[in-house]
């Protein structure tokens, strides 16, 4: 009974049972209350028809009193008492002295003992009609008890006793048929509910069906059906088909992340692993193995760079790369990176500018924004031809600033655009790297790994801000970080630009 249809079952019942339990005793003392109020009213209208009879009687005697000059009394005449003898029930008039007047002929089986009962009970009633329930005999009864009217009657009260037995049992027959009934509708509604829990867990059964067909790792592909749009389920199947999608991406850039890294590392090592042999081999003169051995350093420090690189994307998703904060002014970070930015230019025959750069400080790591901003535009010379140029700016636009490389390189096509920060993902996927020639260091990393502008986007988001692109193929483009600025005061301005252009 661990299933979800077997608990919502099993709460069903559980609150079913209580319903028809207080339903039940609802039942049965309104019931209850009912049976004893018809009682009393019965017994009030027969203590009512007895005093009418008696009252003919008293009547009588003051009749026979007024022509003796004498008090007489009621005079329960033949007819008057053949009258009160077709009355059934327990009841009894009693004088103002005590005695009885009239006791009816049911009163007239009860013995002694229950009759003196009975008489004690009669005159402890209250004569208001008020219902009291007394135990004598060995039974329960209801005794009503009311006074004549008048104040010159000769009579005390006539008491009418209610045997209780009638009650208690229409009291059993409603808790029999209740004891009957009950069960029987809660095993009816258990096994309808669990049929319509079962009906409305049908859409669950099925996507759990789909789900472990998917989750086989090669058919993420496909999606849950969504049956009806709006409810619950509906909502759950476009969550999973979500998670889906985004489990399809994760899968597919992990396996393109395994084939890229295992490319990027195979073709160093093969290189490697030549110019280790090329050098160890007896034939080889010694300026040969020195270019060897140059090589094979040199396929040694990209290798280094590509595990250096993995290793911080891989420590950033863990969230295990702490970052050193402190206030960092943009003025003298952007003069470091435009003074790189001249010289590499030089070498490749790119003119360098910086036209706008407006004061800015941001909290952040000193070290990784100048990693960040050093590989925008190392990627701007890296990627424009002889002749071409590359702008730095540093813009404030209210609680923001933007930091932007433009180039006038060979650009990105739209088709390739989206892709740009994706790890190992190359535009241009024919470019290939060039065997240095001597005439430029930037040749050797022409290509690079596709790591870089990943590590950009890394470095930007976890400052708080965002990168984004802007390109034509063959026109340029236009790389631009936005960061949030940080709120120092204005005098310790000069100090925070004096820490953040120190050395290391």
């Amino acid at each position: 009974m661990s299933s979800i249809r077997a608990r919502l079952t099993t709460s069903f019942a559980a609150a079913l049972l209580a319903t028809m339990a207080a339903f039940a005793v609802t039942l049965f003392v309104a019931r209850r209350a009912r049976i004893y109020d018809e009682l009393q009213r019965g017994a009030l209208a027969q203590v009512e028809l007895v005093l009418g009879i008696v009252g003919q009687a008293e009547l009588r005697g003051r009749r026979l009193a007024a022509v003796g000059d004498s008090l007489v009394g009621p005079v329960l005449t033949p007819d008057l008492q053949d009258v009160l003898d077709e009355i059934p029930g327990y009841f009894l008039v009693i004088r103002n002295d005590g005695r009885f007047l009239y006791f009816s002929p049911a009163v007239r089986r009860f013995s002694l003992d229950t009759l003196t009962r009975l008489q004690d009970a009669a005159l402890a009633a209250p004569t208001s009609g008020n219902a009291r329930v007394l135990e004598f005999g060995g039974r329960e009864w209801l005794v009503v008890a009311r006074a004549p009217r008048s104040v010159k009657s000769t009579l005390s009260r006539v008491a009418v006793a209610v045997d209780t037995r009638s009650r208690d049992q229409a009291l059993s027959e409603v808790l029999g048929t209740l004891v009957v009934i009950a069960p029987l509708l809660l095993i009816a509604a258990i096994g309808v509910a669990y049929a319509i829990a079962g009906r409305a867990f049908e859409p669950v059964d099925r996507m759990i069906n789909e789900v472990q067909a998917i989750t086989d790792g090669r058919s993420l592909h496909r999606r849950l059906p969504v049956d009806e749009p709006g409810d619950e389920f509906a909502r759950l199947a476009i969550t999973l088909n979500e998670m889906m999608e985004r489990l399809e991406k994760s899968f597919g850039g992990l396996r393109r992340f395994t084939a890229d890294a295992s490319h990027e590392l195979k073709t160093p090592l093969t290189v490697l692993r030549a110019d280790v042999e090329r050098a160890m081999s007896p034939n080889v003169v010694r300026a040969e193995r020195l270019i060897a051995l140059e090589e094979a350093l040199h396929e040694t420090t990209r290798m280094a760079d590509l595990v250096d690189s993995l290793l911080t994307l891989a420590r950033a998703d863990e969230g295990r790369f702490d970052l050193h904060r402190e206030p960092v002014d943009l003025e003298p970070l952007a003069h470091e990176v435009f003074e790189t930015a001249v010289i590499l230019g030089e070498d490749a025959g790119l003119a360098v500018s910086m036209p706008n750069l407006e004061a800015a400080t941001v909290l952040g790591d000193f070290t990784r924004l100048r990693q960040m901003f050093l590989n925008l535009v190392m990627n701007s010379v890296k990627y424009s031809p002889r002749g071409g140029s590359v702008e730095i700016t540093i813009l404030r636009s209210g609680r923001t600033v933007a930091f932007s490389v433009r180039d006038t390189g060979i650009g990105i096509s739209a088709a390739d655009l989206p892709h740009v920060f994706e790890r190992f993902y190359r535009a241009d996927r024919a470019r290939t790297r060039k065997a240095p020639t001597g005439d430029s260091p930037l040749e050797i990393e022409r290509g690079g790994f596709g790591l870089g502008l990943a590590i950009c986007q890394w470095i930007a988001e976890a400052h708080g801000g965002a990168i984004s692109v802007r390109s034509r193929l063959g026109r340029g483009s236009t790389f631009t970080v936005t960061l949030p600025v940080a709120e120092i005061p204005e005098s310790s301005a000069t100090a925070v630009a004096s820490v953040a252009a120190s050395p290391g």
